[in-house]
């Protein structure tokens, strides 16, 4: 049994539709087992309804919600008895092998640094997910994870990018690119050509800058950018791919030929609409860390959160982050050892004297 700790009360449809989303996965993955992390004066009703089968999960009562507006280190310091912080504990405890959560971003992604400490070598986690495009899927990250990064953060993003797209989308050589306003060396910010020139010393498959469209264009697997500009842009792209499923669904209703060529290509049509539906591409990973922590969108219901639940359970099924640790040192290996070093060393000057009391 895969074991999947998750926060019932993140999100702005929680509870509801995550007790609902946990009744849809217990139905399509008899694999799974749920620890329910919630207000039990708003959760028990909402698993009776649902009617969770008693052998299929077990609720813990947890009173304390981390608000979505609160700032994350002022949450981190009031989080000790909070449904997301003890669904991080459980994964760290190695009572479920992957947690999940809709709540703030900012908050559980510093709060999983903290509790499940990092990976060998990474100073720098990263949130990355999956994006369609026209052949398949690219990598992206940072999704919203680290705002404030440096050619370091790309590179570590860069590798670790790499790592995921071959674990995940069996690329042997994956094509790597920095997100930027133009695919010219003279663009970007002064953070882009450092990254640029960094990327350019590696063994790793670096194609150069990529544009915002060259993510769905099937020209790059791996697309690295910081978690302001990446949160954008994935925002902005499920953003379009809901007014292009709305508009078509208007478009089929209005007239009788347009009725009736819908219902030719229904079946066709469904199958690609659900490749670029966001509830279909929810869930996305906070990599780099010392656990699987799978953050879905705030504005998730329930087959969204159903969605990112199956993501979580893949990459448990999957042992992502001993697969990443295997690549990043065959990585190091292969002529990246001084940069890899050079990060690591400039990376202990910066947070080595840095103590977070939790």
């Amino acid at each position: 049994m895969i074991t999947i700790s998750i926060d019932a009360m993140g999100g702005a449809y929680a509870p509801h539709a995550v007790i609902e989303s946990i009744g849809l996965s217990i139905k399509r993955q008899p694999d799974l087992f749920f620890l329910i992390y919630g207000d039990p004066d708003k959760v028990l009703d909402l698993i009776a309804k649902h009617a969770l089968p008693e052998e299929r999960y077990k609720f813990y009562p947890v009173k304390g919600v981390i608000s979505d507006e609160a700032k994350p280190l002022d949450a981190i310091r009031r989080a000790h008895d909070s449904s997301m912080r003890q669904a991080i504990e459980a994964v760290r405890d190695k009572i479920a092998h992957a947690a999940i959560s809709c709540g703030s971003t900012g908050t559980l992604f510093v709060l999983s640094k903290v509790i499940l400490g990092g990976l060998s070598g990474i100073k720098h986690p990263a949130i990355i997910g999956l994006v369609p495009n026209i052949a398949g899927q690219t990598v992206m990250l940072d999704m919203g994870g680290a705002i404030m990064c440096d050619e370091n953060s790309f590179f570590q993003f860069a590798l670790m990018g790499s790592c995921f797209a071959k674990i995940l989308l069996k690329k042997d050589n994956p094509r790597i690119g920095i997100l930027n306003i133009g695919t010219e060396q003279t663009k970007g910010r002064e953070l882009e050509h450092k990254a640029y020139n960094l990327l350019s010393k590696s063994s790793l498959n670096f194609i150069g800058y990529a544009e915002g469209g060259d993510i769905f264009l099937d020209k790059v697997d791996v697309v690295v950018t910081d978690g302001f500009s990446g949160n954008i842009a994935l925002k902005a792209s499920e953003g379009a791919a809901k007014m292009f499923i709305t508009m078509l669904r208007q478009a089929s209703k209005n007239s009788l030929s347009a009725k009736i060529g819908m219902a030719l290509m229904k079946r066709s049509l469904q199958d690609t609409l659900s490749k670029i539906e966001p509830s279909q591409t929810n869930g996305a990973m906070i990599i780099g860390i010392g656990g699987i922590v799978v953050k879905s969108h705030g504005n998730s219901e329930a087959p969204a959160i159903a969605h990112a639940i199956s993501v979580a359970a893949k990459l448990a099924r999957d042992n992502i982050n001993d697969k990443i640790s295997v690549e990043m040192k065959s990585l190091e290996e292969h002529g990246m050892t001084s940069i890899v070093d050079k990060i690591k060393q400039t990376s202990a000057k910066i947070f080595g004297s840095q103590k977070t009391n939790i």
